[in-house]
């Protein structure tokens, strides 16, 4: 079977977590983390780096530190990870749903005009699957309406916006190390932010909310998390980020390949490799099948011939959860629904070899074609 996703762990890497576990300090306070935290800041151009447990409650974190009130309105695509949906469904903010471009499959300043009110607080920017947001109009928009930016930069390691790397923008910026991200710690996750009082008082949410010295050690004066990343995980990221481009640079390589095999197939449909303002570092390698094919099936077939896939996010806005919110009455999103129902995504990892990128391909084309 040719999996989708495989960690790319060296010799370094193991080295640098076993040196970890020789010098017994493991926690989360001890100096690797910092470190971490700090050569991470530098490589996406920001002030400071908040390194937590994962990517899911640095969005929590972010979101919460925003002291949102009821009646607030917080954008976020239905086209992503559901994390974004948790995390506003935490607050006592609304979450209001913007639809996708077709193109792209990310938000653009046309899906997100409409859903702007005059309660708009933030908007949670997703770059999704490796291709960003088109964002100076919708940082222009954000400005003057007097809207919070939360990037959302997960699956967006080391690609740039018009030559500024994403995870620059906005008040802050989320990244995830899951094991399929360009950078891994197995688990784990990064705030980054050039706000120094956000910074501060980031640092003391992960941290169960301790008041910094010389304030008394178990007085609190809000609720926090006890989130921190430990220091194996700080070291394996650590050691992933001297490779960082190299990882996402194949990662590219991968994709491109694969845009190679599959163009000749109009009825599949991938994201653009380049954008007038970036180039596609895919995260991972998309699919959009055409509308007659059941992707349930689609899948199974693929499996049966050696080939496993994931299936594209599943909208936001329809999510059983809602109806517990009062908040399942949606209006369509028909872009962010057919990605949701007819997308699939294809072996990519760095180290696939050639010979499996073009038979993950022809099975795709071979299964489709019987369909």
């Amino acid at each position: 079977m040719i999996p989708v996703s495989r960690p790319y762990v060296t010799a370094d890497d193991v080295d640098a977590v076993a040196g970890v576990l020789r010098d017994g300090f493991v926690s989360g306070d001890a100096p690797i983390v910092g470190e971490f935290e700090r050569a991470f800041a530098y490589a996406v151009r920001r002030k400071h780096g908040i390194a937590v447990a994962n990517g899911s409650v640095a969005l929590d974190l972010a979101l919460h530190a925003l002291d949102l009130e009821e009646g607030d309105e917080v954008v976020i695509p239905s086209f992503t990870i559901a994390s974004c949906l948790f995390a506003v469904l935490r607050t006592k903010a609304r979450p209001i749903f913007a639809d996708v471009d077709p193109r792209t499959w990310n938000l653009s300043i046309e899906t997100l005009r409409p859903v702007i009110t005059s309660r708009t607080r933030a908007l949670i920017a997703v770059h999704t699957y490796g291709l960003p947001i088109d964002l100076n109009p919708v940082l222009e928009l954000c400005r003057d309406r007097d809207i919070t930016i939360i990037e959302d930069a997960a699956e967006s390691h080391t690609v740039t916006y018009n030559g500024a790397v994403c995870g620059s923008f906005g008040l802050a910026s989320t990244f995830s190390f899951y094991a399929n991200k360009a950078i891994t710690c197995g688990e784990g996750g990064i705030i980054v932010t050039d706000d120094d009082s956000l910074a501060v008082r980031l640092r003391r949410l992960r941290n169960l909310s301790f008041l910094p010295p010389p304030g008394p050690r178990f007085v609190h004066e809000e609720i926090g998390w006890n989130v921190r990343m430990s220091a194996l995980q700080a070291a394996l990221g650590k050691s992933q980020l001297t490779r960082m481009d190299q990882v996402t640079d194949e990662k590219r390589r991968i994709g491109l390949r694969y845009h190679e095999l599959l163009s000749e197939h109009p009825e599949l449909v991938m994201q653009p490799p380049t954008t007038t303002y970036s180039e596609n570092k895919y995260w991972v390698v998309g699919v959009l099948l055409p509308d007659w094919c059941d992707a349930r099936a689609i899948a199974a077939a693929l499996r049966e011939r050696g080939v496993d896939t994931r299936p594209f996010f599943y909208p936001l806005h329809r999510q059983p959860l809602l109806v517990k919110y009062s908040l399942d009455r949606q209006p369509a999103l028909p872009v962010s629904e057919q990605l949701g129902s007819h997308g699939l995504y294809l072996p990519s990892f760095v180290g696939i070899s050639d010979e499996d990128v073009v038979h993950s391909a022809q099975q795709l084309c071979a299964v489709v074609a019987r369909s």
